[in-house]
């Protein structure tokens, strides 16, 4: 089979996108972007640097005035219509998605092209609900609060779903009235560089501004900028911490969505009356191995019953075991590369570790140590310790540890036992025991009887180190790209 390569963005090589204009780096230097499932180079973009990330920051203030007085209904307006654009060019840009970051075009890359226009409609059409409020003091007193944006915006996103990412904060500092500076991950910004092409001559100069390069290059100089008002990281929680002490330094406003090590929960009720075949297939979709499980909400680690491990467990295996892997641009791939190298091989790192330890391999292997392209089987691993290193650390690759239990007590104190809270999975169709454990379970997010990913207008968060703030709902957006605004007015005359 022919697999054609996509169409990559013209305005590659410049990298930068800064006050309307496609921008050069100063000092010439490039990135070279990589195919992970071929392991071959894909193209040359621009490495911007704090140079660039100065400019951009410089062009985002001076366009700021504007931009946060303009009514927030036309504001929405231009989001839908990028929206409009990239889903006329969903498939285009989707391909581009698959071949740089290894999410397999028919699984991944394809859905999260729509999805990306579907956060960039959703923000658009609520952009009018930023609201105030009045306040009854009494006969000749107006009090009411208004919305203010915080001002300009830095934005950094990672590698494992850039579309979607990039879709999310352009859409919730854009509504609220931000101008934005966004880097995207160094190995994976071809897809949001096709967006920015999409978006040109549509925003105000100044307002949506886009520079690629290094995390240690470009993402330092703007999470360090004296004129950044705001950061809003998604990544790792080390990465993480760094902003939040850089931001700390001029009280800077910050959003984090960092790691996770996301429980499932599996009881005994949740396969009785048919429905192990519906159930199985939803933990293995929580797993996000058709995602290479490079997510943050993974849920990587399976805790079942003992009474139905007999009976789930080969079930789980045989849904996951029907993957497809290969290249990600090839249409029959359900699972494609993870993202590099070093991605790879901390996963065959952390596998060879789990069966140095006496782990059981129910699904996969210990990856090869130099394949062809970067992509490792599913892999579920039993005979686990919940205090091991690989049912305690994001693995970020297709990775599940299965534990059993006995008791909701020993799997909650489970669960809990990790600094991540960022998501968790729950099967079972006991009412009163869906309501205990939701409200036991340490996670901004919990879905109970499937697993699937994030919907616009369903506010997405972490608790303990998986993060601060919340995105994806307008309340997301006002809460942590707004201030609050208080004005109080005597109206009475006064001699």
């Amino acid at each position: 089979m022919t697999l054609l390569d996509p169409k990559l963005p013209q305005a590659g090589l410049a990298g930068s996108f800064i006050n309307g204009a496609w921008h050069r780096p100063a000092d010439g230097r490039t990135l070279t972007i990589e195919n992970p499932s071929r392991r071959a180079p894909i193209c040359e973009v621009g490495r911007g640097t704090a140079t660039e990330i100065d400019l951009a920051v410089q062009a985002a203030r001076a366009a700021l005035p504007a931009w946060r007085a303009m009514a927030a209904s036309e504001r929405g307006k231009l989001l839908s219509e990028l929206g409009r654009r990239l889903e006329e060019n969903a498939e285009e840009v989707a391909r581009v998605l698959a071949a740089e970051s290894g999410n397999a075009v028919k699984t991944q890359s394809r859905g999260e092209a729509m999805g990306a226009a579907g956060v960039l409609n959703y923000y658009g059409g609520v952009a009018v609900e930023q609201k105030g409020e009045t306040l009854p003091l009494g006969p000749g007193i107006l009090s009411y609060s208004t919305r203010e944006p915080h001002g300009v915006v830095g934005s950094i996103i990672p590698w494992n779903s850039p579309l979607q990412l990039g879709a999310v904060k352009i859409s919730m500092a854009l509504a609220t009235g931000n101008c934005l500076i966004l880097k995207p991950a160094e190995d994976a910004p071809l897809a949001i560089l096709k967006l920015v092409e999409l978006a040109e001559g549509l925003f105000p100069p100044g307002v949506f501004n886009v520079v690629t390069g290094l995390g240690e290059e470009a993402g330092a100089a703007l999470a360090n900028h004296p004129g950044i008002d705001k950061v809003s990281f998604t990544g790792s929680s080390e990465v993480g911490k760094l902003i939040a002490h850089s931001a700390a330094d001029r009280i800077a406003k910050v959003t984090l969505e960092l790691g996770g090590k996301s429980p499932t929960i599996v009881f005994p009720d949740a396969i009785a009356e048919g429905r192990l075949e519906t159930t199985a297939q939803q933990v293995a979709n929580a797993m996000r191995f058709a995602r290479q499980g490079q997510s943050c909400t993974a849920g990587s680690r399976l805790f079942v019953h003992k009474d139905i491990w007999d009976e789930l467990m080969p079930k789980v295996v045989e849904k996951s075991a029907s993957l497809n892997v290969g290249d990600a641009l090839d249409p029959d791939v359900d699972m494609g590369a993870v993202v590099n190298a070093e991605r790879y091989g901390e996963i065959r790192e952390f596998v060879a570790e789990a069966e140095a330890l006496g782990a059981t391999f129910l699904l996969g292997e210990t990856p090869a140590e130099d394949p062809e392209g970067f992509t490792p089987n599913p892999t579920i691993l039993s005979g686990v310790d919940n205090t091991w290193r690989i049912a305690r650390e994001e693995v970020f690759g297709p990775v599940m540890v299965a534990i059993p239990f006995e008791t909701e007590a020993e799997v909650v104190e489970m669960a809990n036992d990790t600094h991540y809270g960022l998501a968790a999975f729950l099967f079972t169709h006991d009412v009163s025991r869906i309501t205990r454990l939701t409200r036991a379970i340490d996670a901004g997010w919990i879905q109970v009887n499937q697993g699937g990913g994030q919907i616009p207008g369903m506010s997405y968060g972490g608790t303990k180190q998986s993060g601060m703030g919340c995105e994806y709902s307008i309340e997301g957006a006002l809460e942590a790209y707004t201030y609050r605004k208080s004005v109080t007015i005597n109206i009475e005359s006064h001699p």
